[in-house]
C-alpha cells in the first residue's frame, strides 16, 4: 500500500478536513468511499475505517490488513469512474489533492546517521576521522516533529543562516508499542517508509556542533516527507541480505532545478532500520506514530560536494526533487523568507 494524507482541491472555508488516502498511480483514492463502493459492488466487509493516518497507526495489525484487502479489490484502472454512496468519486486525480506529510502529526522525529559513504565525506571536508563509536552504534538527534512538511508544501528559506542544503534519505515509521526491541524482531514494528529530506542549514549547523551540541538550530525549521508511506510488502522483491542486516536494493537520487546532483542506493546503509529500533529502544518506550530517519545516503547533500567551496547552496526559487525507487518522488520549492 503507498499511504498518504492529503486535503482535497479546492479547499473549502474554514478549517480543511485531512483525510486518510491512497495512492494508485496518478490517483488518489479517497478510503471511505472506497469502502461503500466494495461493500456495494464486492459485497466487501463492512467496517469504520480510521480516520486518519495516527488512528490507523495505532490501530495498525488489523485495520492495514482490513484496508490491503480493500485496495485489492479494486480494478487496476479506470478507478476514477467509480462512485461510492451519494455517487461520490472513489478516486481523484492527483492534482486534485494537496499530499501533506502521510503522517502529519509525528509523534517524535530520530534522525540517525546510517551511511558510512555519507559521515565519511563530511569528515573529511573537516579534516577529521570518523569516530570509533560510530561502528560501535547508530547514533542518532532529535529533529522537530512540528515542522514537518509534505510533498505540496515548500520550505521557507530559514534566517540567521545563509547555506541551505538537502539531504537524501530514507524514514520508517513505528507502528507498535515496545521496549527494548531486539533487533532481530524489529522489523515487525515497521508500518512502512518515506522519502526524507531532512533540510539543513549549515553554517549555523557547524557553530552549534563545534560548541559541542547540535544540529539544534541548524535542522530543526524544517523536514520534508512523502510522498507516501509505503508498506514493506510492496519492497519484498528488492530485499537484500538476512535478518538484521536485511535492507532494500532502492536506487536514490536528488535533484536541483532538473539537475542530478546526488546518487546512491538504500542497500548501502551500515546501520539497519531493525538496528536503530534495537538502539533507540533501549530503556525507553517507542510508540505508534514515531519516526526514524535514515541520515543522508553518500553524496546526498550539496555540502558533501564541496558547496562551502564554491558557494552552491540553496535559494530562494530553486526546486528540489528527492527520488526513490519505489517509494516515490519528493519535490519541494524553497520560499523566499516572509
Amino acid at each position: 500500500m503507498k499511504l498518504v494524507s492529503y486535503i482535497e482541491r479546492p479547499i473549502q472555508p474554514g478549517l480543511p478536513d485531512i483525510k486518510l488516502g491512497a495512492l494508485f498511480d496518478d490517483c488518489v483514492i479517497d478510503l471511505p468511499v472506497a469502502q461503500t463502493w466494495a461493500q456495494g459492488a464486492r459485497g466487501f466487509r463492512a467496517r469504520e475505517l480510521p480516520a486518519t493516518m495516527m488512528n490507523l497507526l495505532r490501530d495498525w495489525e488489523d485495520a492495514s490488513e482490513h484496508l490491503h484487502n480493500l485496495l485489492a479489490n479494486l480494478p487496476q484502472d479506470g478507478c476514477t469512474d467509480l462512485r461510492g454512496t451519494g455517487r461520490r468519486p472513489v478516486a481523484r486525480p492527483r492534482e486534485d489533492a494537496i499530499l501533506l506529510p502521510p503522517l502529519p502529526n509525528v509523534l517524535s522525529l530520530r534522525s540517525f546517521i546510517g551511511f558510512e559513504e555519507h559521515i565519511r565525506n563530511t569528515h573529511r571536508l573537516r579534516s577529521k576521522a570518523i569516530p570509533r563509536v560510530w561502528y560501535e552504534m547508530p547514533v542518532f538527534y532529535y529533529g522537530n516533529p512540528f515542522t514537518v512538511l509534505g510533498p505540496d508544501q515548500g520550505v521557507e528559506m530559514p534566517g540567521g543562516g545563509a547555506a541551505l542544503d538537502y539531504e537524501l534519505g530514507i524514514a520508517c515509521v513505528i507502528a507498535r508499542h515496545g521496549r527494548d526491541i531486539p533487533a532481530e524482531d524489529a522489523a515487525g514494528y515497521i508500518a512502512g517508509y518515506m522519502v526524507m529530506n531532512d533540510w539543513s542549514l549549515r553554517d549555523v549547523q557547524v557553530q552549534e556542533m563545534d560548541a559541542g551540541l547540535g544540529p539544534a538550530k541548524g535542522k530543526d525549521f524544517a523536514t520534508s516527507f512523502g510522498p507516501a508511506l509505503v508498506t514493506p510488502d510492496e519492497l519484498d522483491d528488492c530485499r537484500v541480505g538476512e535478518g538484521v542486516e536485511a535492507r532494500y536494493d532502492l536506487a536514490m537520487t536528488a535533484r536541483v532545478n532538473g539537475v542530478e546532483r546526488s546518487r546512491g542506493n538504500f542497500k548501502d546503509i551500515h546501520w539497519t532500520f531493525t538496528q536503530m529500533i534495537e538502539r533507540a529502544s533501549q530503556n525507553v518506550s517507542l510508540f505508534p506514530g514515531e519516526v526514524f530517519g535514515s541520515g543522508a545516503v553518500g553524496s546526498g547533500s550539496l555540502f558533501e560536494q564541496g558547496a562551502e567551496d564554491d558557494g552552491s547552496w540553496l535559494k530562494p526559487g530553486d526546486t528540489v526533487t528527492l527520488e526513490v525507487e519505489r517509494l516515490g518522488v519528493l519535490e519541494s520549492q524553497v520560499l523566499s523568507t516572509v
